[in-house]
């Protein structure tokens, strides 16, 4: 390894012939850049999706009341209904697996039509009524103040807690919002918080304009009785959600006599489901990169073994000539497996610099990202992994020329012109 006298050797024998050695070096070189833009390309994909999702638990489900289309116990099949608050208490009381339950309801505005005052200011936003455990399903980054607590819930507050859009709409520049209070619908509410959504994109752009009231406050303001709009739902950690939101269905069925085998009426969407869905999605991709990545570096590979045996064949003279002064089988074994792992080693470095300096320039260039690709990376890990191919190609590009070498009798080999 440190004997001078080898490397200059290795060093004549790749400049002897610099576009071949050029034109092997780049096969190795594009293989590992390809497969380190690749999995830097995918990474980026893999945030930009669940960057777009938030902090969705991932356990969580959502349900919503829709018509029955089955006739049932004297009901007509196309009947409007809706959860209420017992049904939260009997969803609580029978089903075991749940962790959390967001009872949800929606209240007018959001659809053009101005809803919330502040002094001159005014505007239209989305009004929610919430339980806390809504801000465990779903989070949203808290600013300033707090979200919704159970004390707000228990005395029916007239609190709000208000999106970064509606903010920056109803109060002036560098205005302090919280204590301040805000008109919705002629009701003054107090604000006690500011958040900003965790998504992107429209969907972010979307919750900003949100305000979130009491659960029970906005039950009796807007006179709906103990009517329920949507449940958020989480299931322990050893329990499916997709098993809790069968429990939950089944208890809500029974109480409003609907037909068990009703799949329509209620609506769900169901996060575990469609997380395991990218999960599994992003798996194949990985996988896909691998084998094309991997088959590019083989190509390369299998290149640099073929120049060798070209070289090995250039130098059979040489090589009989040292065998019959004496040189050691090991000794020519280690000169070939030297050029091979120099060649394959310095060729894949390379590409790998530049694939990972070509990531980083993208991360730059794009700043936060967009909806689908955000910070595209390559881990140490990835880059470990992509060294440790590269002197396992070397050694093993080197393998077949060194034994044919080998197999390179001195008398045949001095006859050889």
């Amino acid at each position: 390894m440190f004997d001078i006298d080898r490397w200059q050797e290795i060093i004549h024998t790749l400049k002897s012939n610099k576009l071949r050695t050029f034109l092997t070096a780049f096969g190795v070189f594009w293989g590992i850049f390809m497969l380190t833009v690749m999995l830097g390309s995918g990474t980026g994909l893999e945030n930009g999706i669940y960057r777009n999702m938030g902090d969705f638990s991932t356990n969580s489900a959502f349900m919503w009341t829709q018509k029955t289309t089955e006739p049932y116990k004297g009901f007509e099949a196309g009947r409007n209904w809706n959860f209420n608050n017992g049904d939260t208490k009997a969803i609580l009381d029978n089903v075991a697996g749940i962790d959390r339950l967001a009872p949800r309801i929606q209240g007018y505005g959001g659809d053009g039509a101005t809803n919330a005052v502040y002094g001159d200011n005014t505007g239209s936003f989305s009004i929610f009524g919430d339980y806390p455990d809504w801000n465990e399903v779903d989070p949203l980054t808290i600013t300033e103040g707090r979200f919704i607590n159970e004390m707000d819930i228990e005395r029916r507050r007239k609190v709000v807690v208000i999106g970064k859009r509606v903010k920056e709409i109803l109060f002036d520049k560098g205005e302090e919002p919280l204590n301040k209070f805000i008109r919705i619908n002629g009701v003054y509410f107090q604000v006690v918080g500011v958040f900003k959504s965790k998504k992107t994109g429209q969907q972010a752009d979307n919750e900003n304009q949100n305000v979130h009231i009491p659960f029970t406050t906005l039950q009796r303001l807007y006179n709906y009785g103990d009517k329920v709009f949507w449940y958020a739902m989480t299931s322990h950690k050893t329990t499916s959600v997709s098993a809790v939101a069968e429990e939950v269905m089944e208890v809500v069925k029974r109480r409003h006599d609907i037909a068990p085998y009703d799949d329509q009426a209620i609506g769900h969407f169901n996060v575990e489901e469609q997380f395991m869905k990218v999960q599994n999605l992003f798996t194949g991709i990985n996988i896909l990169i691998w084998l094309v990545g991997i088959g590019t570096l083989l190509a390369g590979v299998i290149g640099v073994s073929n120049i060798m045996l070209v070289v090995v064949r250039e130098r059979t003279k040489e090589i009989g000539i040292r065998r019959a002064i004496g040189a050691k089988p090991v000794k020519i074994t280690n000169q070939i497996l030297m050029e091979s792992l120099v060649l394959t080693a310095s060729a894949g470095w390379m590409g790998l610099v530049f694939g990972v300096g070509l990531i980083e320039l993208i991360n730059s260039a794009m700043g936060e990202g967009s909806d689908f690709f955000s910070n595209p990376t390559v881990n140490f890990g990835v880059a470990i992994t992509a060294l440790t191919i590269l002197i396992i190609s070397g050694v093993l590009a080197g393998m077949l020329p060194a034994k044919r070498a080998l197999r390179i009798k001195p008398i045949e080999a001095l006859r050889t012109e």
